[in-house]
């Protein structure tokens, strides 16, 4: 974990409440997809946790949904701008489960941690395949960013205006070997109940901290409590429990 100024170096709309912002700094401590950055805005208390979207050597990329005061601050950031920003934070994805045809899941605002894991798993496996689900066509983004990494990409819309109409687990292909999945609970939820083979998935929870003191943020598992943001954001399927 590491606390370091970065500058914006882009910030734009992809969407009209979805954002992609580019920071320049010291990307060392950046290291697994899945990972996540914490920043601090001024006037908020709290910092605000954004999984990585891509990461380079001089830079870390975010995309995130406007859906409050921090982040609707944050959509108004300009090129320039100087941020505190923690990285090196959470458990992110293991490559080496994948086997030979991953399968990479996502909804929403849960889409881009999985496109730093998709540059990845497309280095070392013969087929990665991602299916991204959204509301509406409005909603879509990062379509071809994975298709020009050579992905075989698939859409759904709940309202059938683009792609294939329903939900993620309505366009789930055959033969994938493991899979990975971010997204709203209730998403992940069913994605549990839809697959068929071992796989990882990314959760999204409030946090305090950021980093593993408050506690904030913990969950129950078969083995106990985990923290979201420390043992989590992401969790392997054979120790998920669902409450309620």
């Amino acid at each position: 974990m590491k606390d370091s100024i970065f500058r914006v170096i882009e910030n734009r709309a992809l969407t009209p409440n979805i954002f992609k912002m580019r920071l320049c700094g010291d990307v060392s401590e950046v290291g697994q997809p899945g990972q996540f950055i914490n920043i601090k805005l001024d006037g908020c208390y709290l910092r605000r946790p954004l999984s990585v979207y891509d990461a380079d050597p001089i830079s870390v990329t975010v995309i995130y949904k406007v859906v409050g005061r921090g982040t609707e601050i944050m959509s108004r950031l300009k090129n320039g701008t100087m941020l505190s920003v923690m990285t090196g934070l959470g458990n992110g994805f293991d490559i080496m489960a994948a086997g030979e045809r991953p399968l990479l899941i996502g909804g929403g605002a849960g889409v881009p941690p999985l496109y730093l894991l998709a540059k990845k798993l497309v280095e070392r496996c013969s087929k990665v395949s991602v299916v991204l689900g959204f509301n509406t066509i409005t909603d879509v983004f990062c379509e071809e960013e994975f298709k020009r990494l050579g992905c075989e990409v698939t859409v759904t819309t709940a309202d059938g205006s683009y792609g294939v109409k329903g939900f993620v687990t309505d366009a789930l292909p055959e033969g994938y070997t493991y899979f990975y999945t971010c997204g709203p609970e209730a998403m992940l939820k069913a994605v549990f109940d839809s697959t068929g083979t071992s796989g990882q998935f990314s959760f999204e929870e409030r946090m305090g901290c950021g980093f593993g003191a408050c506690m904030g943020c913990s969950c129950k598992t078969v083995s106990g409590y985990k923290r979201i943001c420390k043992e989590g954001p992401v969790l392997k399927k054979e120790e998920i429990t669902w409450e309620g």
